[in-house]
């Protein structure tokens, strides 16, 4: 088994400490023993860490030596906003003249060749991009660590200094491997022979996507590093190998699947950097969260569902049976996000239960099950585009794996997944344990310590899953759509989206039909209900005005006339009698 390796970050933004915390420690190999955010931290921490360890570990005494930094991983821009702080740079010199046996890997927000060239002068053992996937990161650490290894998913030693792709490069070769795959695909196209009008087509097609990777392979540069061969370097989010010699282009399709479930996923883990605060107006039951455990409990959902990709991935299950495994998929995301997000073995002192709190929690699976879980919607198809490469359902049309669109509906649904089964995680919870006051002041943030605020928050909740079943699903069912929650830099926010629901109307029963019922006779009504009251209305206005005004008009008209002859005869006779 390959040794577990201690890591040390210094980086100033919590968020990605956090994120990458998350993600290393619960993949095998990796622990995280420090963090600090400026270098004043960084060096008072390291020094004791490692003289504590270099004092215990000649010390009999100590059975269990104190853990000993393997590596550190360093934010370049470190002290950037703050002069009083030494620049990254400058604390790379000082870690390596202080720890010259301490492996430093550099990461930067920009991959400029001389930022890397002042990264190796200042003795970094390793340098990459803050952007850069996790996974290649977890490789990129271990292959700082180990110099000499090259395993699968390992990083050799040619890329130590250089960034994992160059931007044009990365373009370069995503293009090329979209162009492929559209080109593999119009050959399958055209070997079951279809007809001859659309044969031609198909050869059409066929000439421009040639054409238009001619122009990227001449416009485009190249990967500054040696492209790697499968067997010497099997990054995960490899561009596929595709040969141009023969008249018939490959694609690798294990690489392709691989690239589509890393790029979905590390976007995914981008925007959980975002903030959380809920803008879509729903409740939600992580709303009562702080943000820190909100994003603790996202980042280890994330983590677990990547794991069980590689489990259903090794189950090697048909992709007609893998619609037949997604309850199970998830209910095991949501017991390993009850496990690991309150622990195995904890138990609130002030609960009144014995047994640990996961284990209560998870009495409550069947009523999550069917409440929250059974209703996150296209889970299916996400778990085939990721696993299979399946054609993926966009507002009607299927999409291939890799393509812009299944790659953007890919990382919705999965947001929405995440979301929801975090809200699923947090419900039995507030069912049983919400006003316990040791989970109140680890969880909650302080505007809803209270108990009042508390049983609003419930109630809240409560009223909304009413409303979703009487009144909101029904509509989203009648409407052809169906509601996801998003992340977004403006927080957690509603989508909806087109979804073709007819065998869902047709199995309605109760209130929620006689909604769609009152929703079609509403759509079939209203208007003639709107032309006819436009029509009295119009009448009404008419008589108003053309008959009743012109009425009163003569009527006023008749009655000033006659004032005002009655007021001429009065000063016609007023002046005889003056002149008599």
């Amino acid at each position: 088994m390959t040794a577990s390796l201690n890591l040390f970050l210094i980086d100033e933004d919590p968020v990605f400490r956090l994120g990458l915390k998350i993600w290393l420690e619960q993949q095998p190999g990796y622990r995280v023993i420090g963090e600090a955010s400026n270098t004043t931290d960084a060096l008072t921490q390291l020094e004791k860490i490692q003289d504590t360890a270099l004092e215990q570990a000649g010390d009999a005494a100590w059975a269990d030596a104190a853990p000993r930094a393997d590596v550190v991983v360093l934010d370049l821009g470190l002290g950037q906003g703050d002069p009083a702080q030494l620049p990254g740079l400058q604390l790379c010199c000082d870690l390596k003249r202080r720890f010259p046996t301490l492996p430093v890997l550099v990461l930067s927000a920009q991959g400029d060749e001389v930022l890397q060239a002042a990264a190796r002068a200042m003795g970094a053992d390793g340098f990459g991009l803050r952007s850069l996937p996790v996974r290649e990161l977890a490789a990129l650490i271990r292959q700082v660590v180990y110099p000499e290894e090259i395993s699968r998913g390992g990083v050799p030693k040619s890329r130590l200094l250089a960034l994992s792709k160059q931007p044009l490069a990365r373009l370069r070769q995503s293009s090329l491997q979209q162009i492929a795959g559209a080109i593999a695909d119009i050959e399958t196209q055209q070997a079951q022979k279809p007809a001859l009008w659309y044969g031609s087509v198909l050869a059409g097609r066929r000439r421009e996507l040639r054409t238009a990777r001619w122009l990227i392979q001449n416009l485009l540069p190249e990967a500054s590093e040696p492209e790697a061969t499968e067997a010497e370097d099997p990054v995960i989010d490899a561009a596929p190998i595709v040969s141009t010699a023969g008249p018939r282009e490959t694609i690798n399709r294990e690489i392709v699947v691989a690239n589509a479930r890393t790029r979905v996923c590390e976007a995914v883990f981008r925007k959980l950097q975002y903030p959380l605060e809920n803008s879509s107006g729903i409740p939600l039951e992580i709303d009562i969260l702080r943000s820190d455990r909100a994003r603790e409990l996202l980042y280890t959902l994330l983590r677990a569902f990547e794991d069980l990709l590689d489990d259903v991935k090794t189950a090697q299950l048909p992709p007609g049976r893998l619609l037949d495994t997604v309850p199970d998929v998830l209910r095991d995301l949501w017991q390993k996000g009850v496990t690991d997000f309150f622990g195995r073995y904890y138990t609130p002192q002030d609960s009144g239960f014995e047994q640990p709190i996961a284990t209560v929690l998870s009495q409550d699976e069947i009523t999550v099950q069917q409440s929250t879980l059974s209703q996150i919607p296209e889970v299916g198809g996400l778990l085939a585009h990721l696993l299979f490469e399946e054609a993926l359902i966009v507002d009607g049309t299927p999409y291939m794996a890799t393509t812009p669109e299944a790659l953007r509906r890919s990382q919705l649904i999965l947001e929405n997944l995440l979301l929801q089964t975090a809200c699923a995680v947090m419900q039995p919870l507030l069912n049983r344990f919400a006003d316990v006051e040791s989970l109140k002041k680890g969880l909650y943030q302080r505007r809803m310590m209270s108990s009042r605020d508390i049983a609003r928050f419930r109630n809240d909740l409560s009223w909304r899953y009413r409303w979703d079943h009487l009144v909101n699903e029904p509509k989203a069912i009648f409407e052809s759509q169906r509601r996801f929650f998003a992340l977004s830099p403006n927080g957690i926010q509603v989508q909806w989206v087109y979804a073709p629901r007819t065998a869902e109307l047709e199995n309605l029963g109760g209130a929620p039909y006689a909604l769609t019922l009152a929703l079609e006779a509403r759509d079939a009504i209203a208007p003639r209900v709107r032309a006819v009251v436009s029509l009295v209305g119009s009448s009404l206005v008419y008589v108003l005005t053309e008959v009743v005004g012109r009425g009163i008009g003569l009527v006023g008209r008749g009655v000033l006339k006659g004032i005002g002859s009655a007021w001429q005869e009065t000063r016609i006779r007023q002046r005889r009698r003056d002149e008599v």
